[in-house]
């Protein structure tokens, strides 16, 4: 039992891992889109190509605020945060219960 506690524990802490660089992600897409970056920058098509399929659908969702103000960044870090205190937590809470 030890073994699946130690494997548990690791899962959550992998899945804590990329939820955090996950976020760090759609916030620096935040931060440029802000400016008007060359869509030919590798770093850019980076930043586009993995947060798009995430923030597409919400934003088709959420209704534009003030000036086009996109809000579908947020709703993506909330939704995060909300994983990592129910999800990554719940997989801590189930290793500490298998020692």
């Amino acid at each position: 039992m030890f073994l699946l506690s130690n494997l548990v524990l690791a899962l959550a802490r992998l899945v804590n891992l990329v939820l955090i660089a996950y976020m760090w992600i759609v916030i620096a897409r935040a931060i440029v889109s802000w400016v008007s970056p060359d869509p030919y920058n590798p770093i850019v098509r980076f930043l586009y190509r993995v947060t798009e399929p995430v923030l597409r659908p919400i934003r088709h969702r959420l209704p534009t605020v003030g000036m086009g103000l996109d809000l579908s960044p947020l709703v993506v870090i909330l939704a995060i945060y909300f994983l990592q205190w129910f999800l990554v937590e719940s997989l801590r809470d189930l290793a500490v219960s298998l020692r």
